[in-house]
């Protein structure tokens, strides 16, 4: 049985960042966000190209100032992707980069100022269609909340987001994701667990400042697949010390683990001990890095010795069992030819690539058929 039929997701409402669909029945994307300059135009735009190509849905970019959201206008001009604009404090970056074609605002009503500054910028998303995500987190909950509990926990995230959703209950918006985020996981685990029965929205997921890549990997997967297995989250972004196109990989392969999304080669190996014929952590690592363009859903077993090869191997679309004095390959669960260790990565890689081939190729067929 498939994993993902164990779970049964939280009904919401369904909002459009851009192109992208958010909640409802929609597939669980995976953002990123920009760590460059955003006034640096040419690398902001170099990271959000290597980020969609490692096939991120949505992308957040910091605009801290005005010079910033100018710099917004030519980025969105020549991006494609979704775009995300992160806003605090002051209401006229918001305004500027609605008119300059956001697909999204991450603000917090209540430090955008009056009454009436909030009003302009929820008016203007409002009339352009753009929806707001509410970013609530542990270590920016204001005083008020912070003197009453005396310190974060998971009731002041609660109600500092019920705080937030009120502000905009009463201007009539309700085009809204919201996320609780901390970067302890029970904490975040409570606080999401506690305000999903009380609202309708999309969640966005995220344990922040989670750490440098393994750290942050670890406390991720923990914090975020347990939400996703309790049928919590729409949304999610991988808040990694590193490379964001880091964070795109530990997306996938969260939602991949989970069998709620399949984006790329899921590869199953074996850690590897002495009754391996051929080195496994050289061949895994090697097939990792050669094929992270492919994006098409692929699954390749690789297990270094007769034990539990065979059995994996059946169940995948390509398969390798280590075997002396050559190795066997499998396609589609069935034994197909012998390889030596001399040529195992480049046969392996060409097995996978045709085998990708054919599957884009059903595909337009069944596309041209229907």
């Amino acid at each position: 049985m498939s994993s993902n039929r164990l779970i049964t997701r939280r009904k919401t409402r369904q909002i459009m960042v851009g192109d992208v669909a958010v909640g409802g029945d929609a597939p669980i994307s995976v953002q990123s966000m920009t760590n460059t300059e955003t006034t640096d135009v040419e690398a902001t735009l170099d990271q959000i190209g290597r980020l969609e190509s490692a096939g991120v849905d949505i992308v957040r970019v910091s605009v801290p100032s005005i010079n910033a959201a100018e710099a917004f206008k030519q980025i969105r001009s020549q991006v494609s992707l979704p775009l995300v604009a992160d806003i605090h404090f002051d209401y006229r970056i918001a305004l500027k980069v609605l008119d300059y074609g956001v697909d999204c605002l991450r603000i917090n009503p209540g430090n955008i100022g009056s009454e009436e500054r909030i009003k302009a910028v929820v008016e203007s998303a409002k009339d352009k269609g753009i929806p707001l995500r509410i970013g609530v987190n542990a270590g920016s909950l204001g005083k008020t909340l912070l003197r009453k509990y005396k310190e974060p926990n998971a009731e002041a995230m609660i109600e500092s987001a019920l705080m937030q959703i009120d502000i905009l209950d009463k201007l009539d918006f309700q085009n809204f994701k919201i996320s609780l985020k901390a970067s302890e996981i029970f904490m975040t685990l409570q606080a999401y667990r506690g305000l999903a029965p009380q609202i309708e929205q999309p969640f966005h997921l995220g344990i922040t400042e989670a750490g440098g890549l393994r750290s942050g990997t670890v406390k991720s997967s923990v914090g975020i697949g347990a939400l996703l297995m309790d049928g919590i989250g729409d949304t999610i972004r991988i808040s990694l010390a590193a490379d964001p196109v880091e964070e795109v990989k530990v997306g996938f392969d969260i939602l991949k683990s989970l069998g709620i999304r399949s984006k790329g080669v899921n590869l199953i190996a074996c850690p590897s001990c002495s009754r391996q014929n051929f080195d496994v952590i050289g061949v895994v690592n090697e097939l990792e890095s050669r094929l992270e363009d492919i994006t098409t859903p692929i699954e390749v077993a690789v297990i270094g010795c007769i034990v539990n090869g065979p059995g994996e191997a059946k169940v995948a679309e390509i398969g390798l069992t280590g075997a002396s004095p050559n190795n066997l390959a499998y396609v589609e669960g069935v034994p197909d030819h012998k390889i030596n260790n001399a040529n195992l990565v480049d046969e392996l890689e060409t097995m996978i690539r045709q085998k990708v081939a054919d599957k884009q190729a059903a595909t337009k067929d069944v596309i041209a058929s229907g």
